[in-house]
């Protein structure tokens, strides 16, 4: 149901790319109709199965509980905490830094070739990253241990993307720790 979601959003993100682009061209008229039957469809749908993703979530003791005490964490919501659900069955039960790998947020070094010497993220479980990236910037502005990481690494003059990365990284870790843990989010658990 997660990865199904994923690609209604990504249907929906291509319809409303082409919605602009009949806009730049003059087109809108032509297409109105069609484009505002598709956008309601997908938003139905959409709407349907994330009612059907909680429902399933709620329905089942182990995930609720997951849920819930990933839900407590500030930056995760619904859709981060049912993609970790989803993408990561193994949460809880491994080491930090192989949760972030998994989560393609861990770095890699680059020990040869054009980009010898340089560090990237890759591999992993992509579909996950790019949420965590949004729960990532969702945190870094309202999970005061987090907000205080993403400012310190912001005043070293670190670009934007490898603060979000190290946030999102942090993130997996924390929601790691807390569900191997079964104890919900607080200041001092970090």
């Amino acid at each position: 149901m997660v990865s199904k979601r994923g690609q209604l959003l990504e249907t929906r993100k291509r319809l409303l790319a082409q919605i602009k682009a009949h806009r730049k061209l003059g087109t809108t008229e032509i297409f109105a109709d069609t484009d505002a039957e598709l956008k309601a469809l997908l938003d139905r749908l959409l709407t349907a199965l994330e009612f059907q993703i909680e429902t399933a979530i709620a329905t089942n003791e182990d995930l609720h509980e997951a849920a819930e005490i990933l839900r407590s964490v500030p930056g995760i919501g619904p859709v981060a905490s049912s993609m970790l659900i989803a993408e990561m069955p193994e949460l809880g039960q491994l080491p930090g830094g192989q949760a972030a790998a998994l989560a393609s947020l861990a770095p890699i070094a680059h020990d040869s070739g054009a980009m010898q010497g340089k560090r990237t993220i890759a591999g992993g479980r992509r579909l996950l990253r790019h949420v965590m990236f949004q729960a990532a910037l969702v945190a870094s502005h309202h999970n005061p241990v987090l907000k205080t990481f993403a400012e310190r690494l912001r005043s070293a003059g670190k670009p934007h993307k490898v603060i979000i990365t190290a946030v999102a990284r942090k993130l997996v870790a924390i929601a790691n720790a807390l569900v191997k843990a079964r104890q919900k989010w607080s200041p001092q658990f970090t």
